[in-house]
C-alpha cells in the first residue's frame, strides 16, 4: 500500500476540490447553508467502509456517526447526542445501522486477548456473543461464527436505538421513522437487509417502552 504523508492528503485535497468544482461550480456554495439528509448511519471506524460511497449519496445527503463495531450503548453520550441530532434537528427518516462481515473488533470480542482499554468497549459484543454462544458455537468455521456474531449485533443495536428516548418520543409524535439492520460485504461491496428493522414502540418489549407521561 503506497502510504502518503500529510503533506500529500493536503495537495491531494486541493486537487479533489479544483475536480469538484471543475464537474460543478456551486458543490460547495449548495452545501455551505443546507444540511438535509434523510438518513443517520451508524456504521463502524473500519476504512473499508465509506458510509455515503457505498450507497451512492452525495456528501450533505447522510449523516453518519461511526465507532469500532457500530454499537449503540446507552452509556455512550457521543452516539446519543448524534442520534437525537439527527431525529429531532435533521428530522432524518431512516436510522441504518450497518456492520460488517470481516469486523476486527467482533473478531476481538470472541477470542480472550487482553486487548488495553479496548475490552471495555468490546464488553457490549462479549455479552452478546455471551447470550448467543450455543447458536455461535455450533457454526462450522471461525469465520463463519464470526459472521453469525456481527449479525446479532447489529440486531442488537437496531434494537439499542429504538429503545432511545429520542425515537420512541418521534414515533410518539407521529413521526415515519424506521431503525434498519444492514450488513456490507467487503468481498463485492454488497449490502444486505438482515430484515430486524424497527418502525414502531410497539415493537419492542413492554419493559423497554417509554410511556408518555401526559
Amino acid at each position: 500500500m503506497d502510504h502518503k504523508t500529510p503533506a500529500e492528503l493536503l495537495e491531494m485535497n486541493k486537487k479533489w476540490a479544483a475536480e469538484r468544482l471543475a464537474n460543478d461550480s456551486e458543490f460547495f456554495t449548495s452545501l455551505v447553508n443546507v444540511q438535509t439528509p434523510d438518513y443517520l448511519w451508524i456504521g463502524c471506524s473500519d476504512s473499508r467502509v465509506p458510509a455515503n460511497e457505498i450507497v451512492g449519496l452525495k456528501s450533505g445527503e447522510m449523516f453518519v456517526h461511526r465507532n469500532i463495531a457500530n454499537v449503540v450503548p446507552h452509556s455512550d453520550l457521543n452516539c446519543l447526542s448524534v442520534i437525537q441530532y439527527a431525529v429531532e434537528a435533521l428530522e432524518v427518516s431512516h436510522i441504518i445501522v450497518a456492520g460488517h462481515y470481516g469486523c476486527g473488533g467482533i473478531k476481538a470480542a470472541m477470542d480472550r486477548t487482553d486487548h488495553g482499554e479496548i475490552d471495555n468497549w468490546l464488553a457490549h459484543i462479549k455479552d452478546i456473543y455471551r447470550q448467543n454462544y450455543g447458536e455461535i458455537s455450533a457454526i462450522d468455521g471461525r469465520d463463519k461464527q464470526a459472521d453469525r456474531l456481527c449479525e446479532l449485533n447489529v440486531a442488537t443495536q437496531v434494537r439499542n436505538v429504538a429503545k432511545t428516548v429520542v425515537v420512541q418520543k418521534a414515533w410518539e409524535n407521529g413521526r415515519s421513522l424506521k431503525v434498519h439492520g444492514w450488513v456490507y460485504h467487503l468481498d463485492d461491496g454488497i449490502l444486505q437487509d438482515l430484515k430486524v428493522g424497527v418502525d414502531a414502540c410497539d415493537q419492542l418489549h413492554t419493559v423497554f417502552q417509554i410511556k408518555n407521561k401526559s
